[in-house]
């Protein structure tokens, strides 16, 4: 089965279309961070399970945006390593946020570079793409430092037999801007490989 150079495009189209999807839903839903209490001690423990997201936090049934806005926070009352966390933080709500609206300006330049079938065109809006999908990767990974950090954090203040009873996981969000991050990598391969047969097509008229 040969492939053509439009159902490169529009995969390609498609691809990028879905990883927009799935950014905004992960930006946009709190599931990125769950915190669960065990069955031991559940009666007096239970309203402290939560999940969160980028910006909000909701414990217990409760929504509270306070407490993880990193903008906002009075500085002066944090130590070294809360300071730490707090930039992490500021550079993920700007990078990923960011990284979204970069591929919608992504899809326009492809829209655009496929109907002219412009090798250049075309190679450039992939570059665009691995960009991109670069700033996704930066954010979710620095999410996940971010986490991990907080969790040392809480067991440094709180002690290992204060988190006997925690368990702690990754939601659906955070898996969300994963298969996005994969999906931008793979509309830039995709739209490589038509610029490769644009180039082709365009040097078979001269060579015959």
């Amino acid at each position: 089965m040969k492939v053509t150079f439009g159902c490169l495009v529009v995969a390609a189209g498609v691809s990028g279309l879905l990883s927009f999807a799935l950014l905004a839903t992960s930006l946009g839903t709190e599931y990125w961070y769950i915190i669960e209490m065990n069955s031991v001690n559940a009666s007096d423990l239970e309203d402290m399970s939560s999940h969160s997201g980028l910006w909000t936090i909701n414990e217990g049934g409760k929504m509270q945006t306070d407490s993880i806005d990193s903008f906002a926070a009075d500085y002066s009352r944090y130590s070294e390593t809360e300071l730490q966390m707090l930039a992490m933080h500021s550079t993920i709500v700007v990078v990923l946020p960011l990284s979204l609206v970069l591929l919608l300006f992504g899809g326009i330049c492809g829209l655009v570079s496929s109907l002219a079938r412009s090798p250049v065109l075309l190679t450039g809006t992939a570059s665009y793409f691995f960009i991109t999908s670069l700033l996704t990767l930066c954010g979710v990974s620095l999410y996940i430092i971010y986490s991990q950090q907080a969790l040392a954090e809480t067991e440094r203040l709180v002690g290992p037999e204060g988190l006997a009873y925690i368990h702690t996981s990754y939601g659906w969000s955070l898996g969300l801007a994963w298969i996005s991050y994969s999906l931008e990598v793979f509309a830039g391969v995709l739209l490589l490989t038509a610029a490769r047969m644009a180039r082709l097509q365009h040097s078979s008229p001269t060579m015959a």
